[in-house]
């Protein structure tokens, strides 16, 4: 059934990508569109299995681990002000109309604080995507928004801790601070001393593609430890590959991850996000849907807009940063399913915020097109 399942995800991602190219869309918003259809909501030949779950997670660290091998390090640095500035305005508008809205809705302000923590959220995984068909990765746009998905996933993920603590969760604070600092302070180590050592040390094996596999060791360890450390997984895996990028074995590594990414792993991510979208029993809630949508969309391209304005970007270029930082993908996933298990989501507004996520997801890519694909749109110093 996998077997099936896989070749049928493939062929239609690739002719669903094709198709939204014609028409002026980025393919990325052509693969999420075709999960739906493949999904369970519709045509039903794809259902969201574990292991399908797991290839997908493949897919998107080796998508992050991607944009990191392809990172000016040096424009980072340049752009890590405007970071600062989309990463911390992209949460506070937000979390703060996200926590009015729950207080409007009757939720009790735990749960507000929660929703707004929620909407807070972002990640760059299908943004990266959209940026790289644009040509727009390495440019102060792409390394803003890069930076400044890092910086919003530290501290979403530290506010949550904290939140989580007082709806009962067995939650110590000043530990996931720990673990936080600790993963950084020892990601940044290895990559400045272990990274190039390993690399070297594997490229003269009389094996085939020693490398490569150094370089997906180096990718799915940063995964596991950010994940265990209670940082994204996709977060160590752009570090790994923001390493690897500052090695000899930067260019070989990229052409080959790249290849082994994009022909399976790459499209199953993509796809199974809209293969697990149900929208069984939503209808009485519709319009709730639409208005937190339009609120989430909203929220995070003004809010990360006016960051990068104040970063010394021009308003098209802001706009477009903005609206890189609108999806909430699989990071909102997770934290919607912890706040399922902690009772500070009902079952009924959970099925409610999955939607609301697949929306974000879905509209990031053809709005970023919009923004960034001018000829106008001069690239601005993030300084």
């Amino acid at each position: 059934m996998l077997i099936f399942q896989l070749a049928i995800i493939l062929l239609a991602s690739k002719i669903a990508g094709d198709i939204s190219v014609r028409l002026g869309q980025p393919s990325v918003l052509g693969k999420l569109l075709i999960g739906i259809v493949l999904g369970p909501s519709v045509l039903g030949l794809v259902t969201s299995t574990e292991i399908l779950k797991e290839i997908s997670q493949i897919g998107v660290i080796l998508l992050m681990f991607i944009a990191g091998l392809e990172t000016d390090t040096e424009e980072f640095k340049r752009t890590g002000k405007g970071s600062a500035y989309v990463g911390v305005l992209g949460i506070i508008v937000p979390f703060a109309l996200g926590f009015l809205t729950g207080s409007t809705l009757g939720l009790s302000q735990l749960e507000s604080i929660f929703l707004g923590l929620l909407l807070s959220a972002t990640s760059v995984s299908i943004s990266v995507q959209a940026l790289k068909e644009m040509g727009k990765l390495k440019s102060r746009e792409g390394t803003t928004i890069l930076g400044a998905a890092v910086i919003d996933d530290i501290l979403v993920i530290v506010a949550l801790a904290f939140v989580m603590s007082f709806a009962g969760g067995d939650v110590n604070l000043g530990m996931v601070i720990l673990k936080k600092f600790v993963f950084f302070a020892v990601a940044i180590l290895l990559g400045w001393k272990v990274v190039p050592w390993v690399l070297k040390k594997f490229a003269p094996l009389r094996v085939t593609e020693a490398v490569i596999s150094a370089a997906l060791i180096i990718c799915f360890v940063y995964a596991y430890f950010a994940e265990y450390t209670g940082v994204a997984a996709i977060i160590g895996a752009y570090i790994a590959g923001v390493a690897i990028s500052l090695t000899k074995y930067k260019h070989e590594v990229f052409e080959k991850v790249e290849t082994i990414g994009y022909s399976i792993f790459v499209p199953v991510f993509f796809t199974s996000i809209g293969v697990t979208a149900e929208f069984v029993g939503i209808a009485q809630n519709i319009w709730l849907i639409v208005g937190l949508s339009i609120l989430a969309i909203l929220t995070k391209l003004i809010g990360s807009a006016i960051g990068a304005k104040l970063a010394g970007f021009n308003w098209r270029s802001s706009l477009g940063v903005g609206a890189a930082m609108v999806s909430r993908g699989e990071v909102a996933l997770i934290i919607a399913a912890m706040g399922l298990e902690a009772n500070l989501l009902s079952s009924n507004m959970f099925a409610v915020i999955i939607v609301v996520i697949l929306i974000t997801t879905i509209v990031t890519p053809p709005m970023m097109k919009l923004f960034f694909n001018n000829p106008e749109n001069v690239k601005q110093r993030a300084s």
